[in-house]
């Protein structure tokens, strides 16, 4: 497939139950049994824990209806914001928050993390206080220069990216520009938390194949440090086995503060 042809994340959208079934299930061959979705948790855990991070609000933007990610983050904020580009994904988020019929089974990611956190008898109470903290769950459109327009979000302490940058971006221009928009949602002197797949040219959800931006860590580096911050942090690792639902050579993590 010509990969000009490949579809756009928030362009043309996906189904997002396939999504989760595809990247987020425990099940063999696929990313969770491969250990992405486990170096997220254990990097946040780690990170959150030691880096003494915490305040009022976390703002969230990610690529689908993910929610593993912010098991951790629950400990440290008291409230949490999660922007979506997808309606679908709005949905499944919202129908997993409200204990709803058919709501995807998060307890394979809830009982890692609180098996990290020496809590593994607690995982229904960790689940508990995630749901609490979120108080929103909201569209956001990268055509405009207020992402949440008509709305208005409070600047939050923290935002959080996850795997949304290179999904939403066609080329080096757009990253830069996404970025920007993102970042105007953080307080100065916030912390900025990135994580990212190097290297990446197309992602599958089901049989649809759709574009990543392939960047590599130079480029996200000096991306960050142009709009103003100072990294603090930044850890790589690399992809340990393959398969055809996507051909990101390595995770990234970067942390880093607004001037």
């Amino acid at each position: 497939m010509d990969p000009a042809k490949n579809k756009i994340y928030h362009v043309d959208g996906f189904h997002s139950r396939t999504f989760l079934e595809t990247y987020c299930a425990n099940k063999p061959g696929i990313t969770l049994e491969e250990g992405s979705i486990k170096l997220i948790i254990e990097e946040l855990h780690y990170f959150f824990k030691f880096a003494n991070i915490k305040g009022g609000t976390l703002i969230d933007i990610s690529i689908g209806p993910i929610i593993f990610h912010l098991y951790s983050a629950c400990e440290y904020f008291k409230e949490m914001i999660l922007l979506r580009f997808n309606d679908h994904c709005i949905i499944e988020l919202k129908r997993w928050l409200h204990d709803r019929t058919g709501a995807f089974d998060w307890t394979d990611g809830l009982s890692y993390i609180s098996e990290k956190e020496g809590k593994s008898s607690q995982w229904e109470e960790k689940s508990l206080k995630l749901k609490e903290t979120i108080k929103h769950i909201l569209k956001c459109y990268i055509d405009r220069e207020n992402i949440t327009d008509p709305l208005e979000v409070p600047q939050a302490d923290c935002l959080l990216i996850t795997n949304i940058l290179g999904a939403i971006s066609r080329d080096e221009n757009e990253y830069i520009s996404n970025l920007k928009k993102f970042t105007k949602l953080l307080k100065p002197g916030g912390q900025l938390l990135i994580y990212g797949a190097l290297n990446a040219t197309y992602y599958m959800v089901g049989k649809e194949k759709f574009h990543a931006f392939s960047y590599d860590e130079n480029f996200i580096r000096k991306a960050v440090e142009g709009e103003g911050f100072v990294i603090n942090h930044c850890h790589v690792r690399q992809r340990k086995k393959k398969n055809d639902l996507t051909d990101w050579k390595a995770i990234i993590f970067i942390s880093a503060c607004k001037n």
